[in-house]
């Protein structure tokens, strides 16, 4: 049995700075800090306690853990930070309206072939993120045998929490993830 991570760097680092401004008291809950884009901007993430968190303490069992995010400034070390911590790093650069773009569909297509090419019965795949867009492909690889996690702070969509075989919350891990 192994595990297959694919995370939204992106998604999970600025919804936890809502989770985090929520728990500082900037905002009542979380949906007022996301209506009214209220943001920890003090809150870290360290990719070592994220990939420890998804992929366990055994580095054997992970077939393959990716972390996908937009390409950052030449001077900015963050991407090889995460490449020490165990992930292998897809960035896309950024449209001209400067929004990221080709994250999600780039997450679905790599799964995807992970899943039809190289798991294994037994397998588990794992998405780090909350967003509905994932739906579709969750459903079709259970439906297809496979188990699919998803792992994310509570406010993930009702549907992705719904499709996927199990739901982990990052909401009591929100000061463990912190470097």
């Amino acid at each position: 049995m192994a595990d297959w991570i694919y995370v939204d760097n992106s998604n999970v680092f600025i919804e936890g700075k809502r989770v985090s401004a929520v728990k500082q008291g900037m905002a009542l809950d979380i949906w007022e800090a996301m209506d009214n884009r209220i943001l920890d901007n003090s809150y870290r993430m360290s990719f070592g306690k994220l990939y420890t968190f998804v992929a366990g303490n055994d580095p054997k069992e992970t077939a393959r853990a990716m972390l996908f995010g937009s390409r950052p400034p030449e001077n900015d070390a963050i991407w090889e930070i995460a490449k020490r911590a165990g992930f292998e790093v897809i960035t896309h650069d950024r449209n001209a309206s400067n929004k990221e773009k080709k994250i999600d569909t780039g997450i679905v297509a790599e799964l995807t072939r992970d899943a039809y090419r190289n798991a294994k019965a037994g397998d588990v795949f794992t998405i780090v993120s909350g967003d509905i867009d994932y739906v579709p492909a969750i459903e079709n690889l259970i439906k297809d045998g496979f188990q699919v996690d998803v792992v994310f702070w509570d406010h993930a969509g009702r549907e992705l929490r719904e499709a996927c075989s199990n739901f982990i919350s990052l909401n009591p891990h929100l000061d463990a993830l912190k470097p």
